[in-house]
Order: C-alpha cells, then sequence, then structure tokens
C-alpha cells in the first residue's frame, strides 16, 4: 500500500514549497513527479482539470504535490481523480496550452501555496 500512495505524492515538491524556493520547485517538476486533477467525464479519457473565474475564457492550472493536498482543496467533492505527470508531460500540456492559461498555483489549499505564469513555469520545465 505504501508504494501506491507513494506514486501520489512528490517529497521533492513538497519540500520546495515548504521552502518557497523557486529553483527547487522547477528541479522538482523536471526530475519528479506533479499530481494534476483529471476532470471527471464518465469516460476513460484523461483530460486535465483546469480552473476559471467568472467572465474570463482564460484558465488556472492547478498542481499539487501529493492527491492528499489536492483533496484538502475539493474536501466535498465525492469524486477526485488525479493523474501523474512527469515534467516532458507537463511541459507538452502547459506548451499546448499556453494561450489560454492565466496562472498556475500549487497546492492552493495551503499550507505553502505557490503561484507563477504559465510563460514562467514552462521556461523553468526547458531549462
Amino acid at each position: 500500500m505504501a508504494d501506491k500512495e507513494q506514486r501520489f505524492r512528490s517529497e521533492q515538491l513538497e519540500e520546495a514549497l515548504a521552502k518557497q524556493d523557486v529553483a527547487a520547485v522547477a528541479f522538482a517538476l523536471r526530475n519528479d513527479i506533479v499530481i494534476v486533477p483529471r476532470l471527471v467525464t464518465g469516460k476513460k479519457d484523461m483530460q486535465v482539470r483546469v480552473f476559471g473565474r467568472e467572465g474570463s475564457d482564460k484558465r488556472i492550472l492547478l498542481l499539487f504535490s501529493s492527491a492528499d493536498a489536492y483533496t484538502a482543496m475539493v474536501p466535498n467533492e465525492k469524486i477526485r481523480q488525479v493523474m501523474v505527470y512527469d515534467g516532458a508531460r507537463l511541459e507538452a500540456f502547459i506548451a499546448e496550452h499556453l494561450d489560454s492559461l492565466e496562472g498556475v498555483f500549487f497546492d492552493i489549499a495551503g499550507p505553502n501555496t505557490m503561484q507563477s505564469t504559465p510563460e514562467d513555469l514552462l521556461a523553468a520545465l526547458r531549462a
């Protein structure tokens, strides 16, 4: 059971967020995993769940250091699904959707929230 739980958690990212260390966050994203919310559609396709503000066409990408950190953001949702992304997969997603993203937040429910612009995050992933 511990191995399964470990796949849904990045200690590197947790530690970098706790230190509020931008370089360490970038390193963790390039070399470890990140938890990405999955859109629950009832289908087997794997779509990233993005969030938006009312009255805006732009979307916000929320990334998490663990599945538990995502659960803390949406505790009342009965169905919570996540995907595990590595740096290359995250880079590809952001590059493909750069025009529609206005921001990226890490562990938004706290306690160590950070944010980035999609452009800065893409540059960090490509460094």
